[in-house]
C-alpha cells in the first residue's frame, strides 16, 4: 500500500495525498450486511450538540460489522473493502455453513485466505483465539475488554498490540497509546496488525474533502469576542496571554484529567501518560 499524490494543478492539488486502493477488490458491498445511517450532526438522543463541528457531508451506509464470531469457525476471504465509516479496510468472509460476515481486514488478508477461530485455530496470522492460548510477545488487534461482549480495543488502522506478558489470569498488553493495561486472558484477539497503516499519512490538502467527510470549521477562541470565548477580547498584540486554555464553557483543556472510571484504574499498569511528562 502506498500513498498516491496529484500533480499540482492547483495550489490544494499541490499538498494533497490519497491511497491507492489497490488492495480493494469490489466496490458493491453485501446488501444484507448494510444499514441506512442517518446524519445526526454529532447530536445525542435528546438532539442535543455533544460533537461540535459536524455536518453536512455524503451520505453513506453503515457496514454490518461482527466483532464476536463464533467459535470453531473456518473463514474464507471473498473479498476486500472499503468502508467510508472507519480507517481500517474490512474483510467480507464465509464460513463453513455459508454465513457471510464483515471483520476488520488486517496486513495479512487476501482473496481467498483461510481464518479460523476458537481453540483448535492455529497461531497464525488473522486467526482469532483467547490471550491464554496467544504467545507472549505476539502482536494482536480486536481485542476483547470482557469475554463475549467483542472486540472493544485496537480496532483503528495500522493499529497493533503486544502481548506482554500473562500471569494469574491476566494477559498483560501494550496498546498502541503506550498505556500497559491488564485484561482477562479468557478474552479473545485476532493476530496480527489492522491493515490501511499508511491512513495516518494522508494530507486532506482542501476543506472542501473535509467537508465532504462531514467535518464542519473549527474557529480558534483567540480570535472571537471575550463574551463568546474565555481565550477573546483583547486589544491586539499577543490574545490570549496569561490565560489558561479553556473549552468555550470554562473547562480546563491541557493538563485537565477527564477519565472518570476509577473502577478500572486498577488494570492499568502503566498511564499512556507517563512517557509524556518525562
Amino acid at each position: 500500500m502506498s500513498i498516491k499524490a496529484y500533480r499540482p494543478t492547483t495550489p490544494a492539488q499541490r499538498q494533497k495525498t490519497t491511497q491507492d486502493f489497490d488492495e480493494i477488490t469490489t466496490r458493491k458491498p453485501l446488501k444484507s450486511l448494510i444499514a441506512s445511517k442517518k446524519q445526526r450532526a454529532g447530536r445525542n438522543n435528546k438532539g442535543r450538540i455533544t460533537v461540535r463541528h459536524r455536518g453536512g457531508g455524503v451520505k453513506r451506509h453503515y457496514r454490518l460489522m461482527t466483532y464476536n464470531l463464533p467459535e470453531n469457525l473456518k473463514l474464507t476471504v471473498e473479498e476486500i473493502e472499503y468502508d467510508p465509516n472507519r480507517s481500517a479496510r474490512i474483510a467480507r468472509v464465509k464460513d463453513q455453513n455459508d454465513v457471510y460476515y464483515y471483520i476488520l481486514a488486517d496486513t495479512n488478508m487476501r482473496k481467498g485466505a483461510t481464518i479460523q477461530t476458537g481453540t483448535n485455530a492455529p497461531i497464525e496470522a488473522s486467526n482469532r483465539l483467547s490471550l491464554e492460548q496467544i504467545p507472549v510477545g505476539t502482536q494482536v488487534y480486536a481485542i476483547e475488554l470482557t469475554p463475549g461482549r467483542g472486540a472493544q480495543m485496537v480496532r483503528a488502522a495500522g493499529a497493533t498490540a503486544q502481548l506482554m506478558a500473562k500471569e494469574n489470569g491476566y494477559a498483560t498488553l501494550r496498546l498502541p497509546s503506550g498505556e500497559v493495561r491488564k485484561v482477562l486472558t479468557t478474552c479473545t484477539a485476532n493476530i496480527g496488525t489492522v491493515g490501511n497503516v499508511q491512513h495516518q499519512n494522508i494530507k486532506i490538502g482542501s476543506a472542501g474533502r473535509n467537508r465532504r467527510k462531514g467535518i464542519r470549521p473549527t474557529v480558534r477562541g483567540v480570535v472571537m469576542n471575550a463574551a463568546d470565548h474565555p481565550h477573546g477580547g483583547g486589544d491586539g498584540g499577543r490574545h490570549g496571554s496569561g490565560k489558561a486554555p479553556r473549552t468555550p464553557w470554562g473547562q480546563l483543556t491541557l493538563g485537565y484529567r477527564t477519565r472518570r472510571n476509577k473502577k478500572t484504574n486498577k488494570m492499568i499498569v502503566r498511564s499512556r501518560h507517563e512517557g509524556k511528562r518525562r
